[in-house]
């Protein structure tokens, strides 16, 4: 018996418009894509703050999670993906206070730019639901 395929929204236009959603899931499988630390007007939150940016980034993996019927405790992997690799002790610090509990294994990566300059961070998490 296959599994059902869920996929969760947070409500942004560009989600149809490019043919993507906040996090998927299959059966007890969530991966939550590439989350950018905005509000819920698209703003960029904490504009040359690291740490609050991976801050907001978790906050709305976690309502994704949550809305998934998931949550922070069944985080398996996250990606702390950075413009600044110098950036990542501030990005961790944020990161520690989502994940201390579940200890999921980590990559820390930097690349050139986001779509948005303002975005210093963006984290993806996936998370699988033990029985």
């Amino acid at each position: 018996m296959g599994h059902q395929r869920q996929l969760i929204s947070n409500g942004n236009p560009m989600e149809e418009i490019v043919g993507f959603s906040r996090a998927v899931r299959v059966g007890p499988y969530i991966s939550v894509g590439g989350t950018a630390p905005v509000d819920t007007n698209g703003k960029t939150v904490g504009v040359g703050d690291v740490y609050a940016q991976t801050k907001q980034c978790f906050e709305i993996i976690k309502a994704a999670l949550e809305q998934a019927g998931s949550g922070l405790h069944d985080v398996v992997r996250t990606r702390v993906i950075l413009t600044d690799i110098d950036n990542w002790k501030d990005a961790v610090e944020a990161r520690k206070e989502y994940c201390r509990d579940s200890r999921p294994v980590d990559t820390i990566m930097a690349i050139n730019r986001f779509v948005n300059p303002e975005w210093l961070v963006e984290i993806e998490v996936d998370a699988v639901i033990a029985d």
